[in-house]
């Protein structure tokens, strides 16, 4: 029997809540099919500032470090928004992805048929589903290129570089890549490479990476392009290919289109199996300790989890059944529909494992 190691690092606002549901459902697969869990947990975000002063203890690194795969809830909230960049919570994110190195985050979009109705957009335009993968790299580009403040001519001025090497580059494209040869051999660029210097890299090194891949079609799109296209004809992305603040904000628009934020899952992957898994919402301080979050993203993250870092895969298929038959009869308050039963997140997490049993 494999027994995997896994650190919990529940976070902020919801962040608890979704995460111990998610763990529910994880100890019923592990019965099920026959492996163990480990856990330990750790402090991440706002919650480790309050008991450390720093919003990624270097205990956290460790056990994370230790651990087979991290499970993660959410961070930040309002109460730590006057703090300095470089101690908000969200810097215990960013710093967690580079001390991992995790510089591929995979982020599905998917409806759920029960879910279909809930998409904003037509019927006609989605179809019979909706099924796209965006490949976003996570530890380069602008978010971590070099920044500042400076005074030019008498006033204050700020600025942010857009920066990536080809061997980032190459790396991101390789997983973007071996991922359409796994579902329909298509991959669509995203940059920004009239205007950006960084975008003309972006795009030379992803035609280069392309000659490894002769199965895999391979189109580019300028970032404003796509965001339209998301919305106007969806079906035509299989996996989406993009840097690092594009694909945070592109991931987020075809979340809404497959109905609800509450339901996306995410993965963060290095070059070996370890990963961060977490749902794409925030912290939703504003209904925490209200028990009516809902916990299907994170619980989705956990098939994630078993599919890309566990080698589970027979589990993941058999927790993303479960929560397409759930939904067909309860909801939580974030999707609702008449006629359908209004649950809270403890009540969603015992329906999931009921179904799996």
């Amino acid at each position: 029997m494999n027994t995997y190691k896994i650190c919990l690092l529940k976070g902020d606002g919801i962040g608890p809540e979704i995460v111990n549901e998610a763990v529910k459902v994880l100890d019923v697969c592990a019965k099920k099919f026959n492996f163990a869990v480990e856990y330990d947990e750790a402090l991440l975000g706002g919650c480790a500032i309050d008991a450390t002063g720093s919003p990624l203890p270097q205990e956290t690194i460790d056990k994370c470090k230790a651990a087979d795969s991290v499970l993660l809830g959410a961070v930040g909230g309002p109460k730590w928004d006057k703090l300095p960049g470089s101690q908000r919570p969200e810097a215990g994110l960013l710093g967690i992805r580079g001390e991992l190195g995790l510089f591929a985050n995979l982020r599905p979009a998917v409806i759920f048929e029960p879910l279909k109705g809930a998409s904003p957009v037509k019927d006609e335009i989605i179809g019979d589903s909706l099924d796209i993968m965006v490949v976003r790299e996570l530890t380069g580009g602008i978010y971590f290129g070099e920044r500042g403040r400076r005074e030019t001519d008498g006033e204050v001025e700020a600025y942010d570089t857009e920066q990536y090497k080809v061997s980032e580059i190459k790396r991101i494209a390789k997983v973007a890549f071996d991922m359409a040869m796994k579902r329909n051999k298509k991959v669509t660029s995203v940059d920004k490479a009239n205007v950006l210097e960084a975008s003309r890299l972006w795009r030379e090194t992803v035609i280069e990476v392309a000659k490894d891949y002769p199965d895999v079609e391979l189109n580019h799109l300028y970032v404003d392009n796509t965001a339209m296209q998301l919305v106007r004809n969806p079906k035509q992305f299989d996996v989406i290919l993009t840097n690092n603040i594009f694909g945070d904000i592109l991931s987020d628009e075809a979340s809404m289109i497959s109905g609800s934020i509450g339901m996306l899952a995410s993965a963060s992957l290095s070059g070996s199996n370890s990963g961060l898994y977490e749902p794409i919402h925030g912290s939703a301080p504003d209904i925490a300790g209200q028990n009516i979050a809902n916990p299907l993203a994170t619980i989705l993250s956990v098939a994630m989890m078993l599919r890309y870092s566990l080698d589970e895969a027979e589990a993941a298929d058999a927790i993303e059944s479960a929560v397409n038959n759930v939904l067909k009869n309860n909801r939580t308050p974030d999707i609702y529909t008449e006629g359908t039963n209004n649950v809270t997140c403890v009540e969603m997490g015992d329906l999931v494992c009921k179904e799996l049993m």
